[in-house]
């Protein structure tokens, strides 16, 4: 059974892998920058608990992490609670991806995970939009080539920026706008930003296809991608929570031999 971790900075998603026929169970839960490796190990058995699974069955284990710090606790939790050295996401592990960037090491490890699950499943050209602490567009060639891509501000830290820097309007929940014209402060801003967010999404990926001069395949990911993408009008084919576990399960196949 394969581990996989993705540490965002707003939200951990990992999950495990059957060997075999590749049922995956999953899990979501807050990051805290301050988790030592008990803590994770703590979290990690009791979730694996409650679907009848041990440490003892875990035979591979692989992170991918936004927050360098935890990258260090989860390699160490895995020493410690499974015996085992964990895969890490870097700039020396093999993808199959050529990254055609100024600089490779610049690119976060999770996009080029996203990266490299939705071109194996499209097997053409692709933008990953990921809605997640910031909303990132990957874009993927029609020959598998990591083109680069672009990074705006998240939802959630615009909802905390406004707050912050204008005194009368209050700290907002993220949710669903009752109608684009908001009858309330509470939903003026909700409208504001998950309209604003969509039309944002469609308005790039418009773009990259105009800069691209050719079709490709939109894949939407992230934490909040299920509140934002209903309100997407045109641009996204389709939504996968799962694609970053599944790039993650990829590049495990493709650095451990006989694994798969």
């Amino acid at each position: 059974m394969l581990l996989v971790v993705d540490v965002g900075n707003t939200q951990t998603h990992f999950g495990v892998f059957a060997d075999g026929d590749g049922r995956l169970e999953h899990w979501r839960f807050a990051t805290v920058r301050e988790s030592t490796r008990d803590e994770l190990g703590a979290v990690l058995s009791n979730l694996l608990a409650l679907r009848g699974l041990r440490f003892a069955d875990i035979d591979g284990t692989i992170v991918s992490s936004t927050v360098p710090q935890l990258s260090d606790e989860w390699r160490a939790m895995a020493h410690r609670y499974l015996d085992q050295e964990m895969l890490v996401v870097g700039p020396a592990i093999r993808t199959g991806m050529a990254i055609r960037v100024d600089n490779p090491h610049e690119v976060g490890a999770d996009r080029l995970v996203n990266a490299v699950a939705a071109y194996d499943r499209v097997q053409g050209a692709c933008v990953i939009v990921d809605f997640g602490t910031a909303i990132t567009y990957d874009v993927v060639s029609a020959t598998g080539e990591y083109l680069g891509g672009i990074i705006t501000p998240g939802a959630e830290i615009s909802i905390d920026a406004l707050y912050d820097r204008a005194a009368k309007l209050p700290k907002v929940e993220l949710a669903c706008p009752r109608s684009l014209i908001g009858k309330s402060t509470v939903d003026a801003i909700r409208s504001g930003i998950v309209y604003g967010f969509a039309s944002q999404v469609d308005g790039i990926v418009r773009r990259l296809r105009d800069e691209l001069g050719a079709d490709v395949t939109v894949i939407a990911t992230g934490g909040l991608a299920a509140l934002l993408v209903p309100f997407v009008r045109e641009t996204i084919e389709e939504v996968d929570d799962l694609l970053t576990l599944t790039g993650l399960r990829l590049i495990w196949e493709r650095n451990v031999a006989g694994y798969g």
